[in-house]
């Protein structure tokens, strides 16, 4: 009796919802892998970029914009812990990994390179490493564990987030088609924090600059989301992600006075002021 091969099965599905009409998660097959620093620059003045490659990263699958892998640090007393595989799956030791979760902005099969932006802060694990680190410098990743697909059938999009949501939002506007339309928001301290963008023609970018505020407090994303008017009889795609409280009023302007259902958006808190390691599953 022949066995059935399920290893690309998530390829099969994230072909047919690509296809479809609504976006939905997809998960992936979950490896860790040994990756090292090929290099650290600034990307505008509020992303440290860091590339990982070498023979760990050969392999690596990347589908969705918004998808993540953990980076694993040692234990607060120097020992690294690692998840072992478990099939598709991995088995995740107790007491919890030291790990913080960061988008995929860059995988790039050719070269072998893995770009991780991540938000410089003090007092940030990663952040800190970041800093600190050089060529050759080891850090294992875990995942992807999956991603959003998100069909090209909407007729706009909308995508709305801090700093720490820049890098899904500038991999998502690489990747819509030339001719997709929409609207990207992003909030930054200033026009330091300011990159340059590949966004389709159709799509209007704000940036927002909080000025003095502290990152995570005021409303001006809020204001500049809801004040969009989407055309009568189009669908939209809303996909918004920052600090857990400022971002929560958008869940109930999409459900209330867009009508969305819950497949045509997705609304994530990636960090929650004065929490460290935030993860919205926990709350």
């Amino acid at each position: 009796m022949s066995r059935v091969d399920h290893r690309h099965r998530h390829l099969e599905r994230i072909a047919e919802v690509g296809a479809g009409r609504h976006a939905e998660k997809v998960g992936y097959p979950i490896g860790i892998r040994e990756t090292e620093v090929v290099r650290v620059a600034m990307v505008g003045s509020g992303l440290l970029r860091v590339t990982l490659g070498g023979a760990g990263a050969e392999g690596f699958e990347a589908h969705a914009p918004d998808e993540h892998v953990k980076l694993i640090f040692p234990d607060p007393d120097g020992t690294l812990r690692l998840p072992e595989r478990n099939g598709a799956m991995l088995r995740w030791p107790r007491p919890a990994l030291v790990s913080r979760e960061y988008t995929v902005r860059r995988y790039d099969p050719a070269a072998g390179e893995i770009d991780i932006d991540i938000a410089p802060h003090e007092g940030g694990l990663a952040s800190d490493w970041a800093r600190e680190a050089r060529p050759g410098a080891v850090m294992h990743i875990a995942g992807p564990p999956g991603g959003m697909i998100v069909p090209h059938a909407y007729d706009r999009y909308l995508l709305a987030g801090d700093i720490t949501a820049l890098p899904a939002i500038a991999r998502r506007l690489e990747e819509l088609p030339r001719s997709a339309k929409g609207w990207a928001f992003i909030e930054v301290a200033d026009a330091a924090q300011e990159i340059e963008l590949s966004a389709p023609e159709g799509f209007e970018v704000r940036w927002l600059h909080r000025g003095g505020h502290p990152a995570g407090s005021g409303d001006a994303l809020e204001r500049a989301v809801t004040a969009v008017a989407v055309p009568e009889g189009e669908r939209v795609y809303v996909w918004a992600a920052g600090e857990a409280g400022q971002i929560k009023p958008l869940r109930r302007w999409v459900r209330d006075e867009l009508g969305l259902d819950k497949v045509d958006s997705d609304i994530t808190g990636y960090w929650k002021r004065g929490v460290a390691d935030f993860d919205e599953a926990d709350h």
